[in-house]
C-alpha cells in the first residue's frame, strides 16, 4: 500500500465511470479488507470494457504496468473503476485504470483506492492481432 499524502490526492476520477460493483465478504484476504487479486481482476473487467469499446471488436490483456494500492477496501463498499484510454499504438493500447470507493449504505466522499496502466491488444476472429483503428 502506498504512502501516498491524501491530501495530495485529487477529489475526482479521471475518466470514464465504466463498472460499478459492492465489495462482498466472499472476496475478502485473511485480514478481513477486500482481497487484492479481486480489485485487479474489476479493473481488469472495466479496462477490457473500454479497450474492446475503442478497438470496435475483441481485445486481451497482455500487461500491467504502474499497479498502485493506495487504500484498503472493505466489504459493503461501493467500488467504481473509471478508465481513459493513454495511448493507441497499431495493434494495441494502454488504458489508466482507477478505482474509487464509496460507502455503499451510508455514501461518503469519493477516495481513490487503487490506479494501474493495463496494455490491451486488438484482436480479429482467428485470434490475431489486428489493427485498433480498422
Amino acid at each position: 500500500m502506498s504512502d501516498e499524502n491524501p491530501d495530495q490526492q485529487t477529489d475526482t476520477p479521471e475518466g470514464e465511470r465504466t463498472i460499478t460493483v459492492v465489495a462482498q465478504p466472499a472476496d475478502t484476504n485473511p485480514s478481513g479488507d477486500i482481497f487484492g487479486g479481486w480489485i485487479l481482476s474489476q479493473m481488469d473487467v472495466a479496462g477490457g470494457v473500454a479497450a474492446s469499446r475503442r478497438a470496435h471488436g475483441r481485445t486481451v490483456t497482455i500487461g500491467v504496468k504502474e499497479m498502485e494500492f493506495h487504500k484498503p477496501v472493505r466489504v459493503g463498499d461501493l467500488v467504481s473503476c473509471y478508465t481513459q484510454v493513454l495511448k493507441v499504438g497499431k495493434t494495441s493500447m494502454s488504458i489508466k485504470i482507477e478505482t474509487w470507493t464509496t460507502n455503499h449504505y451510508n455514501p461518503t466522499p469519493l477516495q481513490k483506492v487503487t490506479e494501474g496502466v493495463f496494455t490491451y491488444v486488438a484482436l480479429d476472429e482467428n485470434r490475431k492481432p489486428r489493427p485498433v483503428d480498422n
